[in-house]
């Protein structure tokens, strides 16, 4: 069996996550945040749109985690994002920081907002 060192070289990756809390990059961040390749901040929640809107041409599919559980996203920021021309994938923000981390060592243009579990 071959092992291959993942590098990501666009953005800081998703080290770990719990109670309250994303270490992104080494870095602790509590509560929700948003991360890309412009870098790490808190983010205040699905009623916080401005940032994510502000990603537009940036990244080509935003992950949003909704905590523990899956959840729809409000449909009016669906909408706008959609309409910002940001691909939306909605799931459970485990499952956004691992198919975010996987995406991001492809090198793809992508963005997590994520509330905590």
């Amino acid at each position: 069996m071959r092992l291959n060192e993942v590098t990501y070289s666009d953005a800081q990756p998703v080290d770990g996550y719990g109670e309250g809390f994303f270490r992104i990059g080494g870095q602790v961040h509590q509560g929700a945040v948003l991360t890309s390749a412009a870098g790490t901040a808190a983010w205040g929640g699905l009623d916080n749109a401005a940032p994510l809107l502000a990603l537009a041409g940036e990244v080509d599919v935003l992950f949003i985690g909704t905590g523990s559980e899956i959840a729809h996203i409000p449909a009016d920021l669906r909408k706008s994002l959609e309409e910002a021309g940001l691909g939306v994938e909605a799931m459970n923000s485990p499952a956004a920081c691992r198919t975010y981390n996987v995406l991001l060592s492809e090198g793809r243009r992508i963005a997590l907002a994520a509330l905590p579990v």
